[in-house]
């Protein structure tokens, strides 16, 4: 019973933390948007694309419950234009997050202090492979 309490526990503290990310990631592309591009209130068609392509990638990352930051990642899956993208908003967004969104921002800088390694991946990949041979 212990171990079905500590598990939904860390499923949900995993979706707390994707939902997190999923929330930061958007505020930083609105923001940069609303002041790049001068939209008020919905995206451009631009950042929207790449806002939903990003979203895709945390849907699909490799690494589930355990995902680092994508800048801590060993594993790109970003492609080449995306990622320049995405960077360059970034860098402009991050800063100005501390002002207009601090939780978000502190949160996802301790959340950068998550490491990854290519043996922590494929412990992940062998585990959920057992979970699902079990099933």
């Amino acid at each position: 019973m212990a171990s079905i309490k500590v598990r939904s526990m860390a499923m949900a503290n995993s979706l707390r933390r994707e939902n997190r990310e999923r929330r930061t990631l958007e505020v930083m592309v609105r923001l940069y948007c609303r002041e790049s591009h001068a939209q008020e209130s919905d995206l451009c068609a631009h950042c929207q694309h790449l806002l939903d392509y990003a979203f895709e990638r945390i849907e699909n990352c490799p690494w589930g419950d355990d995902k680092p930051t994508c800048a801590n990642c060993s594993v790109h899956c970003y492609r080449a234009e995306e990622r320049m993208q995405i960077l360059q908003q970034m860098r402009y967004a991050g800063p100005r997050m501390l002002r207009r969104h601090p939780v978000l921002a502190i949160l996802h800088l301790l959340d950068k202090g998550r490491a990854s390694d290519l043996e922590s991946l494929r412990a992940h990949r062998d585990r959920r492979r057992l979970q699902a041979d079990a099933s």
